[in-house]
């Protein structure tokens, strides 16, 4: 049997970031996912770094101030996958004042100290051209900042991290069943290759939706022991993607009628990404691990309030993309799903048995603080307390010195970048270059190795795909599918045709993974 400090359940944002800052601390880990990694919820977000101002509406005045506080810790932390984004707010004086929308932003612009993101600003959008999009009453509004991330690829970064520092991740490898006692907990593990039983000292449950019946189906307390003593509210986010409806890099945020707020945000170069709703889910939604689903009401429901905006209409028709995720938010009791805290808790529990640590709700901008604070938690229960250290590191692929030299500020580094790949690979077409830089960071010399032209990529299997991708995929970022290379270490699946997916299919059905 094999022996480790901690088990984390879980291999969404919260888990990875778990596993990596419990190994950059010197503890054995092994990290659990029963799919691949980000196969849920952690893939399915509007995929921003923001504070949350509509959370300011709410008083959540702490939470939106961890928030900014984490915006530029993370982006100078993986310059590559995280950027600065401009967001514009038409004003509509039928949803909140321009008075209240002011003092907002200055609160937005000054709970945390910003070095890299500009401040907000009113604009004039008859004339500018953030205004062009938008139909002819909305002449005046708000710009303010906040960062653009591929969650996907955070998840992946923190997984790919937590290796390097000596955990061990195991994908398509869920958890059966998990006994505690006083010396530890003994776990079943389905992997690919047959049960394994472990044993961990401390186990941290990080399993996003499915947390509260991880702990009721799998768990086993102690005789008369209660585990689960927290409620989750599902909440389910949907976003569609239609061809790109505006020409500039800026993003919007839209205010609906019934208080809500929309984003369309500039995606994937050729589209426009719109989202999200806030349907609350029965508690049997999540029974199995299918992919939650869009409705028809959703999908009416966006386009219709993108359409109070935009001059061109999005209608159902125009949606060519779309994805839905389950949000796990902790139950505070609110009577709207739009205002249930986005903040977390983590839940300790040591008596009786062995440390087990609970993590409820969430959002992805303050994963890394959630993961600090759960490691103090945990070396606090294993009586070795030890020093945090994600502050001020970076994520793979983050540091781009040895491109570089010293880097200066995040979003001005990658351009950098660019130009030192290209001059070392001036072979590869300008989009293709771009997109390994923006996938990889300074870990582009992993994917392309010792190529020096064109022939050295291998096939092309698809359009801007080549076998010496395919393969680094399969070797390092536990790619087993065409869905995982498609959707998840990438977006290329919008960008091809079916024949083009299927394509790739066939290419990884004949290498499968070890």
């Amino acid at each position: 049997m094999d022996h480790f400090d901690a088990l984390v359940v879980g291999g969404g944002i919260n888990g990875a970031g778990i596993a990596r800052d419990l190994a950059g601390r010197g503890w054995k880990v092994l990290l659990a996912e029963a799919q691949d990694l980000a196969a849920h919820t952690s893939s399915s977000s509007t995929k921003l770094i923001h504070g949350g101002l509509r959370y300011l509406e709410y008083y959540e005045f702490s939470l939106v101030r961890k928030a900014l506080q984490e915006r530029e810790v993370l982006l100078r932390s993986a310059p590559h996958i995280i950027w600065p984004l401009r967001f514009v707010m038409p004003h509509d004086p039928a949803m909140r004042p321009a008075w209240m929308i002011r003092i907002g932003l200055f609160l937005y612009d000054h709970l945390a100290r910003r070095r890299v993101l500009p401040g907000s600003k009113g604009v004039k959008l008859r004339k500018s051209k953030l205004g062009e999009p938008l139909k002819p009453e909305f002449t005046r509004g708000f710009v303010y900042s906040d960062g653009w991330v591929d969650d996907a690829r955070l998840v992946l970064l923190n997984a790919l991290d937590a290796r390097d520092k000596g955990a061990e991740v195991l994908t398509r490898s869920p958890v059966t069943a998990v006994q505690r006692s006083a010396e530890g907990w003994s776990a079943r593990i389905a992997t690919p290759q047959g049960e394994r039983v472990v044993h961990a000292r401390a186990l941290v449950n990080a399993a996003g939706p499915w947390a509260e019946s991880f702990l009721r189906e799998v768990a086993r307390p102690a005789q008369g022991e209660q585990l689960a003593t927290k409620s989750l509210r599902l909440v389910k986010g949907s976003h569609i993607v239609v061809r790109r409806r505006f020409p500039h890099d800026h993003a919007y945020i839209f205010q609906n009628p019934d208080k809500r707020i929309i984003f369309a945000i500039p995606y994937e170069h050729e589209f426009t990404l719109i989202g999200t709703t806030d349907v609350e889910l029965p508690d049997e939604a999540l029974a199995s691990q299918a992919k939650a689903q869009i409705s028809h009401a959703e999908i009416d429901y966006l386009c219709a309030q993108a359409s109070r905006y935009l001059a061109e209409p999005v209608r159902p028709a125009d949606v060519v993309w779309s994805y839905a995720g389950v949000r796990p938010l902790l139950d505070d009791a609110s009577g709207d799903p739009s205002a249930v805290t986005r903040d977390y808790l983590l839940e300790t529990h040591t008596e009786g048995g062995a440390p087990l640590l609970s993590v409820w709700g969430g959002k992805i901008t303050t994963f890394r603080k959630l993961a600090e604070d759960a490691a103090d938690l945990i070396g606090q229960m294993l009586g070795e307390r030890r020093k945090p250290w994600t502050a001020k590191a970076s994520l793979p692929g983050g540091d781009l010195s040895a491109w570089i030299g010293t880097p200066r500020r995040p979003d001005r580094d990658f351009e950098q970048l660019q130009q030192a790949v290209f001059a070392r690979h001036p072979y590869l077409s300008m989009p293709l270059l771009h997109r390994l830089c923006r996938a990889y960071g300074s870990r582009i010399a992993r994917v392309l190795g010792a190529s020096v032209r064109p022939d050295d990529l291998g096939q092309e299997v698809a359009p801007g795909l080549y076998e010496i991708e395919l393969r680094y995929l399969m070797r390092e970022e536990w790619a087993c599918s065409a869905e995982d290379v498609l959707w998840r270490r990438s977006k290329l699946g919008l960008h091809y045709s079916e024949a083009e997916r299927a394509a790739v299919a066939a290419w990884i059905a004949a290498h499968p993974c070890q």
